[in-house]
């Protein structure tokens, strides 16, 4: 019970248990008609259960705290989810085909078209609304494995409903072969969202930068700075699961003693994950102005300022994330 009051944990449970009716659902339909395309359908249902199974196993995991050897936390291991629920949406990809291409050789009649279309388009709405309730959950809660979970899950509500038209299409015309080729099409449709998820989730495995996460950090840096912090370069992020790990280098003047330069910098850094709403660590290093940066300094009572200040200057992400800056010298635009 104490794992149900983690919302992680419940939304997973939730798309076992609801992905479990709904697959009940498809396969009944299947067996009434006999539809390769109704039973492409009941294929997918498979790999949502399965998916949701091995989310639950990943986000146990990511809730583990940091440790010694995961210094970064457990977070990633969503990620892997993803990619894992990528490559068996790819499999079922392919066994559609496959199943699609053999009924379109050996013809089968169908059946009860009519019952079974009305199971389907219930159990494609409850889909509808399964990867709704998956993906804003795994937004709010920062939870790359719920969220790919959800687009799964709603892609195939699409494809369900694409499905009922095209039976329906058969069942009102007569013609035999579009239910074998309504299969093979939901099969290289299904083929694309596996590859779409794996190149995400392989994205953020091989830590590439995320340039909203980016912007999101460069409009706040914009919005509310203090004075002493003068300007910023070298920001890096890293994602692990709904963690967000920041590297940045910031300039302040050289006068100030190291222990207000410390707290400067780690108040600002808290301060900046909080407004964000983001949830992780906000590494910093503290560089010395150098008397270089006199121009766009706002600090006026400055004891050390070599010429006058012209207002500070809107901090834009191709400077931000320079890695590394000479000393004594202002970045350029």
């Amino acid at each position: 019970m104490n794992a149900l009051r983690n919302p992680r944990l419940r939304a997973t449970f939730i798309s076992i248990l609801a992905g479990s009716g709904i697959l009940i659902l498809k396969f009944t339909a299947y067996r009434m008609t006999g539809s390769a395309a109704l039973k492409s359908d009941a294929y997918e249902g498979v790999v949502n259960v399965v998916a949701a199974a091995f989310a639950l196993g990943a986000i146990l995991f990511a809730e583990q705290p940091i440790d010694k050897d995961h210094p970064y936390g457990h977070g990633k291991i969503e990620h892997f989810s993803a990619a894992f629920e990528g490559g068996l949406i790819s499999l079922a990809a392919i066994l559609i085909i496959y199943e699609g291409a053999l009924s379109w050789i050996s013809y089968q009649p169908l059946k009860s078209l009519d019952l079974g279309l009305a199971i389907t388009l219930v159990s494609g709405l409850l889909n509808g609304a399964l990867g709704w309730y998956l993906i804003s959950r795994g937004r709010t809660l920062k939870s790359a494995a719920l969220e790919a979970d959800g687009q799964h899950v709603l892609s195939d509500f699409y494809t369900t409903l694409g499905l009922i038209v095209g039976v329906g299409v058969v069942w009102m015309t007569g013609l035999r072969w579009l239910d074998s080729a309504i299969a093979i099409v939901m099969g290289f449709w299904l083929l694309r969202t596996g590859f779409l998820l794996v190149k995400r989730a392989s994205g953020a495995l091989l830590d590439l930068e995320d340039p909203q996460t980016l912007n999101a950090l460069v409009t706040e840096f914009n919005h509310d700075r203090p004075a002493e912090i003068i300007t910023l370069h070298g920001l890096r992020t890293l994602r692990s699961g709904r963690h967000t790990h920041v590297d940045v280098h910031l300039v302040i003047p050289e006068y100030l003693p190291i222990k207000q330069a410390h707290s400067l910098v780690e108040d600002y850094g808290r301060n900046v994950l909080k407004r964000l709403g983001m949830e992780g660590e906000f590494h910093s290093h503290v560089d010395p102005c150098h008397q270089a940066y006199c121009s766009r300094c706002t600090v006026l009572e400055c004891p050390i300022r070599k010429e006058g200040s012209a207002g500070r200057r809107i901090l834009t992400l191709e400077e931000a994330t320079v890695p590394e800056v000479d000393e004594g010298l202002v970045p350029t635009r």
